[in-house]
Formats: C-alpha cells, sequence, structure tokens
C-alpha cells in the first residue's frame, strides 16, 4: 500500500472516518449490512492482487524482504510514544505536570 501511495495508519484511519464519512457533506456510502467502511483503500482489487501474489511467496526467509517490518514496528511504537522523532528519551523530565481544569 506503501508502494502504491494508499498506506494510512490507525489515525489516519480514523480521521479519514470522521472527516470523509461522518463529518462530511456528502453521505456515507455503506456495505450491504449498513456498515461505514474504511477499509475501501485496502479492499481495492489492484492491492488485493499484490497481496494474493505476495502471500503466494510469504516464507520465513522472504518476509523480511516481502513487508515491511521496520515500518510495522516504528508504527507500533510511534502509537505509544516511542520511536518518535525529535523525542530525547534520555533527557529527564518532571512528569508531575499541573493541567488547568483538572483536580487533583
Amino acid at each position: 500500500m506503501k508502494e502504491n501511495n494508499v498506506h494510512e495508519g490507525c489515525i489516519e484511519q480514523m480521521q479519514r472516518l470522521f472527516s470523509e464519512r461522518l463529518y462530511s457533506d456528502v453521505p456515507a456510502t455503506t456495505d450491504a449490512e449498513g456498515r461505514i467502511r474504511v477499509d475501501d483503500w485496502e479492499m481495492r482489487e489492484d492491492i488485493q492482487t499484490q497481496i494474493k501474489e505476495l502471500w503466494d511467496s510469504a516464507t520465513t526467509e522472504t518476509l523480511g524482504s516481502i513487508g515491511d517490518l521496520e515500518g510495522y514496528n516504528t508504527d507500533f511504537f510511534n502509537l505509544f510514544g516511542f520511536k518518535v522523532d525529535g523525542v530525547d528519551y534520555d533527557e529527564d523530565v518532571n512528569e508531575i505536570v499541573e493541567i488547568p481544569g483538572l483536580q487533583n
């Protein structure tokens, strides 16, 4: 999907759900069961054809070359605030932060 410029992470997919499906001037299309879907990009016929070809060639030995394991790893860590570019994880920080409007 990255090679076809249709890759989106979890947050981007949720953004598209809200901006293009739920809060849009265009009524959301639904599937046969009335569900709003945001898996349309990965379910495209050309993408599914590529996936089938890759699955047919997938082995323990080939997975590293046909998959984006590094990208998956980075995306997973980023979801939880780790491996974020520009963050110095060795810097001492004060984790006690007053947030106006919240009671202790």
